[in-house]
């Protein structure tokens, strides 16, 4: 059997070996397989496949596990079977390996006389394959060349620890001989998914259409034929990659102003939530697959402004506030359902009534009954301005602070905008407001702000501060 593959360059590499080295192996058997996925790029396989198995000691080899299987969770259970030792063989064969598994052996080098077509041959060792093939011929040295001649190399056979794909073998102990069910279950990389929204929203009714969608991706190096697929909401810890700066900025933006406190139907694993796909489903490798879990129509939400000011900040030049869309996911008048971690896509459809997109906004793991606002990006129209009007010290430690907020709207209509003074950190209270405010955390203070149309209107406030 003859794999030709270009080499560096336009050197042509013709591996030859001998035909009982490659005949074609034994049919693998037809495997059951089902995979649960989880958030963080992994996933558990389950591979079962019936064996006709001999009595005493025997290798049993799994081909199509994944290329990023990671070996030491791998766990075979069959009746009347013991594990005694198993090896996973990732080096896959190629001209490359080949060429490399070879240094120190002898091959044989063809080389074809482009003017004749006559062909000629050479024995060679073999010396080193480090950017270039070196060879032994004779008293000489020699190194392959890019010079445009066609040449190949024959070897008589396949190196042993050479694969054609990744291949788990395990060396077994069986009780008795037959046929039996024989269970592989692994963990591996380059498995994953996310979720995917696309909410259109209706400015006149103030309602809003969200479909979800898991979104699925393979990089694992194989495929997974007619697989039962179960899609885990939730991320486990792994000791290796535990990270938790990354688990806290995974937090910082979910889109939740409320956390949800009800019940819902779909099941659970521990605490985390399912999400099983109706169908077995082949996920090919190097793919993205789609598959949709949330339909739902006409859900009441409402569209306002937000801007959040740093303590003490000052805008000279008026700047935008941002265009949020709020909704919820409760049981009732809600979305209905728990909302996995991803990306909310919104649209709004225009005066032909087309949808257009505007912008986008992460979301976390979000309990069902949970209240959400997400930004969509600036606002043209409403601008926010901040000065700090005056600062007196009346301690060391002890200030006052007066502040002055100007949102001007040059839309037709009214508008709300949700004003959010951080950074009231320390003993920090407000002395005297030109409205009431909510205080939605120690550090934050948050006015509900009546811009009028093609107008302006004002807030003041004095805080005083003791760190």
């Amino acid at each position: 059997m003859r794999f030709v593959s270009l080499g560096s360059g336009a050197l042509l590499l013709g591996l030859v070996a001998s035909a009982s080295a490659l005949a074609q192996p034994a049919p693998q058997p037809a495997a059951d397989i089902s995979v649960t996925i989880y958030n963080n790029n992994l996933a558990l396989v389950r591979d079962v496949r019936t064996l006709d198995l001999t009595s005493g000691r025997q290798r049993l080899e799994f081909k199509d596990v994944s290329a990023e299987i990671r070996p030491e969770t791998a766990s075979l259970t069959a009746q009347g079977v013991n594990v005694v030792e198993q090896n996973f063989d990732y080096d896959l064969l190629s001209p490359a390996k080949m060429m490399e598994k070879a240094v120190g052996r002898v091959v044989t080098i063809v080389r074809t006389n482009p003017a004749t077509g006559a062909e000629s041959s050479e024995q060679a060792e073999v010396l080193a394959v480090n950017n270039g093939v070196v060879l032994k011929i004779g008293d000489r040295i020699e190194v392959l060349r890019d010079d445009g001649l066609p040449a190949r190399v024959i070897f008589d056979k396949v190196p042993e620890n050479l694969r054609a794909q990744p291949t788990l073998s395990v060396m077994v102990d069986a009780a008795g001989a037959g046929a039996r069910p024989v269970t592989l279950r692994y963990l591996t990389p380059g498995l994953g998914w996310r979720a995917d929204y696309v909410a259109v929203y209706d400015e006149t009714a103030s309602k809003i259409d969200v479909q979800g969608w898991v979104t699925l991706t393979n990089t694992s190096g194989v495929s997974y034929d007619a697989a039962k697929t179960v899609l885990v909401a939730g991320t486990p810890n792994l000791a290796a990659m535990d990270d938790g700066d990354a688990d806290e900025a995974a937090d910082a933006s979910t889109g939740m102003t409320q956390a949800g406190t009800e019940t819902g139907n779909r099941a659970r694993l521990g605490d985390f939530y399912l999400y099983p796909l109706a169908e077995r489903t082949t996920i090919a490798n190097q793919q993205t697959k789609q598959v949709s879990f949330l339909d739902v129509r006409g859900a009441p939400a409402s569209h306002g402004y937000e801007t959040r000011l740093a303590w003490m900040q000052t805008i000279e030049e008026p700047r935008s506030v941002q265009s949020v869309y709020r909704f919820s996911n409760s049981a009732q008048g809600g979305l209905g359902d728990q909302l996995p971690a991803g990306t909310v896509r919104f649209y709004i459809n225009d005066k032909q009534g087309a949808p257009q997109f505007i912008g986008e906004s992460p979301i976390g793991h979000t309990p069902m009954g949970s209240e959400l606002s997400m930004s969509t990006g600036d606002a043209f129209d409403v601008k926010v301005k901040s000065v700090v009007e005056s600062r007196t010290r009346n301690s060391l430690f002890h200030w006052k602070t007066a502040m002055r907020y100007t949102l001007s709207n040059a839309l037709p209509k009214p508008v709300t905008v949700a004003l959010i003074q951080d950074g009231l950190w320390g003993e920090t209270r407000i002395l005297a407001e030109s409205q009431p405010s909510k205080r939605r955390s120690a550090e934050s203070a948050e006015w509900t702000v009546e811009a009028p149309a093609n107008g302006k209107t004002e807030v003041t406030a004095t805080f005083d501060s003791k760190y």
